[in-house]
């Protein structure tokens, strides 16, 4: 109270005027107001922690603290403190009413979702027994109502059946209308329909009505087929068909040139209805087929006009060639072969001229060249196949037949355009058991080879045919080797129209071993030639082996060894033969299906060189002794001679090279021997770099007499070969600018060479005279080889 006093007579002090009471009394309210707000706020934390004694000291310090002016806003405080009382009780009540009443609604819709769920359990339940009802009482019903449509069913059926039965004899009928008034296109065409018919009654079960009119159609196409291939057959005779002589020969309506047109345009409409009757004449006739064993690819059958051209040659061929007739030999495959081409040679003219454009009129996609032929060719095969068994262990007999048969085809294909995709006698050669014959064969004949050990014991065996044509011999090609590529060469067209790719690489393994069974004989006879290693044989035997190896690396990119390399590939992959590695480099077409081959040559190639190589150097050092010994020491200096000449101890060295290297040259094909000088060429440097300049010490003619010596007389022997010899004989070249230097540039090489400066800036100095190849240590050695440095009284 006392405070309170105290407030009371502060506010009124006269001092205080009125407005300044009113302005501070709301702003104190507004203060007591949000102070209480935030009271309010605090009030619930802290009772939510429990510390509400805490909060009233803090709450009273905060307010009050200790100015006791501010006791007067505790009247205030209190006033809004219990205003916000009322309030939260009238928000608690609030919510404590309206709880239970949420409550009770929702336990009011969960029960009368109890009832409706059980009124429809009610009715499911009456509806169930309802349809259960229902159901036994429409059973009888239903099994009258089903019999009915099984028996209506049934009645569609046979109406089906009798309206089939129907059209069939709708369109017998027709066609017989047609003939009566001789209105063959119309009877043709109506026959197309009922072939149709018969296309689609194919998925039927109906066997009695598909007997029905299968006959039906084969009736009436044979009426048809009879009486057009009659007319067919009289406008053929009229042109003379088939025509056996040659195109040159033929006069072709000549004889009634009136009524060539006549003729021509009856041609035409009989071979037009002929066409229509096709899809009748595939239905009925079953095209010939050799057995399975022949894996012929599937193939129509030859256009029904056509057909009927080539009855007569076929009756020809059948008269010739089977049975007893003396044109019937079986060592003669030739006779029949070359009847068949002449046959086709004869009638090209006449089929693309009068009847391709027929075909093209019609609309028909067919070749009348090709579909004739097609005739032809079944003709043959059935020939080779009743020929074959009968001449298969005769090795004479059976290798002309496969000549003949190669020949044929070969005409067959490039002369009359035949494709390779259709039938053809390669078929025939591909059955297992002539294949497997084939393939003895052609490897007794090429082993024939035997009789090769005796042509390479003599000359003539490793003469080049065009030794005496220098443009065509620069492979320098022995005859043996081109005999045998030859041979290689003519076993890779007799295989390479064979249908399979299976067939082809068995041919090709073949000719891998015929090239290695080559390899060997090259070898024993080269090991008998061994001590002459620079004779003629020796060099024809390496010449012989450069060839072999580059034809083979040659085939290797031929677009024919690369299919059979993809299906090699193909087949090792199966087969699991080869690695992944080796897998991977024959399909990224780093290797080759030679490569073997290649690899064994270039081998026995290197041998063969390494060989010659040393041979020559062995001369080469024999004929160096005495220029080993020459006093370099002691030599007169250049200035000293009027001319610098060559020395007389190098002559035998530099003979003997030249001999060799003429005869090498003559002997070897270019790359061989160039190849061979290289060789020679880095051993003959290391030679006199080692033996002779570092096994000896130079004056300073010495050094001039050596670099003359060199680069006036040896390094100009191999200019002929290329344009900077020098450049082979590095270590001999830099040896001699080292001990050619003059004194001061001497002095100061070695000055820095002894540097302790390190390698960069000798190297620099080294090449700024030219010194690439020699290192640092070896010029110093150099160095101190020569004789002629000044006395420095050390």
């Amino acid at each position: 109270m006392l405070s309170a006093g105290a407030t009371g007579e502060g506010a009124g002090h006269p001092g205080c005027s009125e407005s300044g009471d009113d302005r501070k009394n709301v702003e104190e309210k507004s203060d007591i107001n949000s102070a209480a707000l935030v009271g309010n706020e605090q009030v619930s934390k802290v009772t939510d922690n429990g510390d509400l004694s805490s909060y009233v000291s803090a709450f009273i310090e905060k307010e009050v603290g200790n100015d006791l002016k501010s006791l007067k806003k505790l009247d205030k405080l209190i006033e809004q403190m219990t205003e916000n009382k009322m309030q939260l009780e009238e928000q608690v009540l609030t919510i404590s009413s309206e709880i239970p009443k949420r409550i009770q609604n929702a336990l009011k819709n969960a029960e009368e979702s109890k009832q409706f769920l059980n009124q429809c359990l009610e009715q499911e339940t009456h509806l169930v027994s309802s349809i259960n009802s229902h159901l036994l009482t429409a059973q009888p019903w239903m099994e009258d109502l089903g019999a009915m449509i099984n028996q209506i069913e049934e009645i569609e059926r046979h109406l089906a059946y009798l309206k089939w039965i129907s059209q069939i004899e709708e369109l017998s009928d027709n066609i017989q209308q047609y003939l009566m008034t001789s209105n063959v296109p119309e009877a043709a065409s109506t026959l197309v329909s009922m072939a149709e018919l018969d296309i689609k009654l194919q998925e039927s079960s109906c066997t009695h009505l598909l007997g029905f009119m299968r006959a039906t159609v084969k009736f009436w196409h044979k009426i048809l087929k009879d009486r057009l291939t009659s007319d067919f057959e009289e406008i053929l005779a009229q042109l003379h068909w088939p025509f056996i002589a040659p195109p040159q020969s033929q006069t072709v309506g000549s004889s009634r040139p009136a009524t060539a047109p006549e003729i021509y345009s009856s041609l035409e409409t009989l071979f037009c209805q002929l066409l229509k009757l096709q899809t009748s004449d595939e239905l009925l006739t079953e095209p010939k087929q050799l057995p399975e064993k022949y894996s012929l690819p599937a193939s129509s059958s030859v256009i029904l006009p056509i057909q009927i051209m080539l009855t007569p040659l076929q009756k020809r061929f059948r008269y010739h060639f089977r049975g007893n007739r003396q044109t019937n030999v079986i060592s003669k495959p030739e006779w029949y072969l070359t009847q068949v081409l002449m046959w086709i040679g004869n009638h090209t003219q006449f089929l693309d001229e009068k009847i391709q454009p027929i075909l093209d009129k019609a609309g028909s996609s067919a070749n009348a060249m090709l579909e004739f032929s097609r005739g032809l060719m079944m003709l043959v095969l059935e020939k080779l196949a009743a020929d074959i068994p009968c001449l298969l262990y005769d090795d004479n007999l059976f290798c002309h037949l496969v000549d003949e048969v190669l020949l044929f085809e070969r005409e067959l294909h490039s002369v009359h355009g035949y494709p390779g995709t259709f039938a053809n006698c390669m078929h025939i050669l591909s059955e297992e058991t002539c294949f497997q014959r084939w393939l003895t064969v052609e490897r007794k004949l090429s082993v024939a080879l035997q009789k090769m050990d005796s042509m390479l014991s003599s000359e003539a065996a490793w003469i080049s045919q065009y030794k005496d044509i220098t443009d065509v011999d620069e492979m320098k090609v022995p005859d043996c080797a081109e005999t045998f590529m030859t041979l290689l060469l003519v076993i890779t067209d007799r295989y390479k129209n064979l249908p399979t790719a299976s067939r082809k690489l068995q041919f090709l393994e073949l000719q891998k071993d015929l090239v290695d069974d080559f390899r060997i004989r090259l070898t024993q006879v080269m090991k008998e030639e061994t001590r002459a290693s620079l004779g003629f044989r020796y060099c024809a035997i390496l010449n012989a082996v450069n060839y072999i190896s580059t034809v083979l690396a040659d085939w290797a990119d031929n677009i024919f060894f690369l299919q059979l390399q993809q299906a090699a590939l193909e087949v090792f992959a199966e087969n699991n033969t080869l690695s992944k590695l080796q897998l991977g480099q024959l399909a990224s077409m780093e290797s080759s299906v030679f490569d073997d081959m290649i690899n064994l040559l270039e081998r026995l190639k290197h041998d063969m060189l390494t060989r010659q190589v040393d041979h020559v150097f062995r001369e080469v050092k024999e004929a160096a002794k005495s220029y080993r010994k020459e006093r370099w020491l002691s030599l007169p200096s250049q200035s000293e001679q009027a001319v610098m000449s060559l020395s007389s101890s190098a002559c035998p060295l530099l003979l003997t090279l030249r001999d060799r290297l003429l005869q090498l040259e003559q002997q070897l094909c270019f790359s061989l021997f160039k190849t061979f000088w290289q060789m020679l060429v880095e051993k003959l440097d290391i030679y006199i770099y080692q033996e002779i300049i570092l096994a000896n010490h130079f004056n300073e003619g010495g050094a001039a007499q050596l670099q003359f010596d060199m680069t006036r007389n040896l390094f100009p022997l191999f200019s002929h070969y290329c344009k900077r010899p020098e450049n082979y004989f590095k270590h001999v070249k830099e040896s001699c600018i080292i001990l050619n230097l003059n004194i001061g540039s001497a002095l100061l090489l070695k000055d820095v060479l002894q540097s302790p400066s390190g390698q960069p800036p000798a190297t620099a100095a080294l090449n700024e005279i030219g010194i690439y190849k020699l290192a640092p240590q070896d010029v110093e050695i150099l160095l101190n080889l020569r004789t002629n440095w000044p006395n420095t009284g050390k």
